[in-house]
């Protein structure tokens, strides 16, 4: 990056149910500026269907990403001109949608002579909190949405170490899962916390799937099975009852992410050596969102000597500003696409790590034989 030249970057995002333009501009020296900041969402549209309907967010993504750019111009009260670059989410998302946006950035880029920059959805939420905070590599990352639910060592732009992963189902989908069966509405994560905080997270028993294990891995599948058992059980559901439901399955995602949490903050210690004052501990994607699970994971930061930063919470969901910033952190690197780059459904941070085998012979070994 010139240290005298301000790098302005188009951000694109459409990989699940939010359309998504922004305009971020950054200089060496200074804190970045969010020009502008224009999101779409399709909640309405997948509503009656309790979920995210890929065709119906893809048509929807290319009705309306054409208007957003013009807004987010608009806004910034700058022309096309006057963009450096066009950072796009290539992956990994629900591929329609994904594909909407990279060609549309490929168009933009062609036809302005300018860098397509493709970037990974997930290192989008990874690199927020740069955005929003002084933070310095390496930092420990919790990513925890409705398709993800990760551990990284982010060790710098394009360097993740994969610590921990669910074995099954996101923390965003367990809540939408939950929510569903009990009628609660969507999105789910929004409307559990929303009943949990009149509950009582004490009266039914429920499962910390993998709590007290020596690795650092999530498994939802077994608490989603003992939740709708209770949830038969108990028909119909009073308010009382769904309340108490609702906060009881929120407080064991919460134990089970400080379990996970508290066993990654030690091994990141022995391995990055850090000092107290250079730890860092980010939390980042939509259900870092949840003000209970920041609370609680604030409380196991601060018993570990670990500042906490998550981005504000429009940030935390699923946006352009992260795009673009993520774009600008990779074009001050020289880190630029051809504009053959390919749209891609899936599209690991850590390239090293395994994969995890999502089958029922793992789900009886863990104890867990019935899942949702």
């Amino acid at each position: 990056m010139n240290p005298h030249r301000p790098i302005t970057i188009l951000g694109i995002e459409t990989s699940c149910d939010e359309t998504s333009a922004a305009i971020v501009r950054a200089k060496l020296g200074n804190s970045p500026q969010v020009l502008a900041d224009v999101t779409l969402s399709q909640i309405a549209e997948h509503q009656p269907f309790g979920g995210v309907v890929p065709e119906i967010a893809a048509r929807a993504h290319s009705a309306h990403l054409d208007r957003l750019i013009a807004q987010a111009l608009h806004d910034a009260q700058l022309g096309l001109g006057d963009i450096d670059a066009i950072a796009a989410t290539a992956g990994p998302g629900l591929i329609g949608g994904v594909i909407v946006g990279l060609a549309t950035a490929k168009a933009l880029a062609y036809g302005l002579n300018r860098p397509l920059i493709a970037v990974n959805h997930l290192e989008g939420h990874a690199l927020t909190a740069r955005l929003c905070d002084d933070v310095a590599f390496p930092y420990l990352l919790l990513l925890v949405s409705g398709g993800h639910c990760q551990i990284l060592a982010v060790e710098g732009v394009g360097q993740y170490r994969r610590l921990g992963t669910t074995i099954d189902d996101a923390v965003g989908e367990a809540f939408d899962k939950a929510a569903k069966l009990m009628d609660l509405g969507y999105p789910g994560g929004p409307e559990i916390e929303r009943w949990a905080a009149a509950g009582d997270p004490t009266r039914f028993a429920l499962p910390r799937p993998m709590v007290g294990r020596p690795n650092f891995d999530f498994s939802f599948s077994g608490l989603k099975t003992a939740l709708r058992q209770l949830v038969e059980a108990n028909l119909p559901l009073s308010r009382k009852d769904c309340a108490d439901l609702a906060a009881g399955f929120q407080t064991a995602i919460g134990d089970c992410l400080a379990d996970r949490m508290q066993r990654a903050m030690e091994h990141f210690n022995e391995r990055y050596d850090l000092q107290p004052d250079d730890r860092r501990l980010v939390i980042a994607g939509g259900v870092a969102a949840n003000k209970y699970l920041r609370s609680r994971l604030g409380e196991i930061a601060e018993n570990k000597n670990y500042r906490l930063i998550s981005p504000p919470g429009k940030w935390c969901t699923d946006n352009a500003v992260m795009i673009a910033w993520a774009g600008i952190e990779r074009f001050s690197l020289g880190l630029v696409d051809p504009l053959t780059t390919r749209a891609r459904a899936r599209w690991p941070l850590d390239q090293d790590a395994p994969a995890i085998a999502h089958n029922r012979a793992q789900m009886m070994a863990l104890g867990q034989t019935k899942q949702i």
